[in-house]
């Protein structure tokens, strides 16, 4: 079972295989439609196209919740069904953009307690400039039943992170580059700046120069350095929208530190309310 990063060698050898799944995740926030197109056009054989904005979050209500609400667990439930996934498959999540947009599917199949689920490293130009095949048939998959067994302490709320305010033991993570938790150059939310007490962990810093993932022990010790003793297990990563948020909480579970968690409504939701504070 593969469930953190996989390597295009391993995928490649198991494309044939009936009981895993591949999922084509390419997504780009301001044209979202655009990365579909390609895909039609071309894709790894026999891959899914995981739409971010209509299979992996629900509208979002302006000033009400982040800019990608988490669907309720039964819809998930219902789409992984129909998609062919159940106990017995072996998911492989790949994009264009260092994994960025693949980590939300990869977070959102564990959290429902499907644990066989990888990145691909390097994703999608890792695997044309290695000359792998493609393909631009569209794959029908037979549906399967994917039963939950959700995590539901996974997952924080807002609520949970003012809680957290005063306890040492728990650190929050910042995903986001450095400028936009500096507050500098934010062109996605209406207010700039960070949860108080939040640290600076650019999810970007999870990769090499070549957009592949760093190694365990590189990430083991860069993450080591920002829990500052605290445990994994408590620490909660946020993002702008819950999405690149996932990207460290793969990295730290590759690295070997365990299963962290997610604020899934992220700084455009804490933001929503103006009685909570901003730094």
């Amino acid at each position: 079972m593969y469930s953190s990063i996989i390597s295009p060698k391993t995928v490649n050898e198991n494309l044939d295989d009936s009981n895993w799944r591949f999922f084509d995740c390419r997504f780009v926030l301001t044209e979202p439609e655009k990365k579909q197109a390609e895909f039609a056009v071309s894709h790894l054989p026999g891959a899914l196209y995981a739409h971010m904005n209509h299979d992996l979050a629900v509208p979002s209500i302006p000033g009400k919740t982040g800019r990608h609400p988490l669907p309720e667990k039964q819809k998930l439930i219902k789409l992984f069904s129909t998609w062919g996934i159940d106990h017995s498959v072996q998911v492989v999540i790949y994009d264009d953009a260092g994994g960025a947009h693949a980590v939300r599917l990869w977070w959102m199949l564990r959290w429902l307690g499907h644990d066989a689920v990888a990145v691909m490293d390097g994703g999608w130009p890792r695997w044309i400039q290695e000359g792998r095949q493609v393909s631009a048939e569209l794959f029908v998959p037979e549906e399967r039943k994917f039963i939950a067994n959700p995590h539901d302490h996974w997952s924080v709320t807002a609520e949970d992170i003012r809680n957290y305010f005063d306890n040492p033991e728990v650190r929050v993570l910042d995903a986001r580059s450095r400028e936009r938790y500096r507050g500098e150059n934010e062109t996605l939310d209406p207010v700039a700046g960070h949860i108080p007490g939040a640290v600076s962990a650019p999810f970007v810093e999870n990769l090499d120069e070549d957009g592949n993932w760093k190694s365990k022990s590189e990430l083991r010790k860069m993450y080591l350095e920002l829990l500052v003793g605290s445990p994994a297990e408590k620490a909660v990563s946020y993002c702008g929208s819950g999405i690149t948020a996932c990207h460290n909480i793969l990295a730290m579970y590759h690295a070997g530190l365990g299963d962290s968690r997610l604020y899934s409504g992220s700084w455009s939701d804490w933001i929503t309310n103006p009685e909570r504070p901003v730094a």
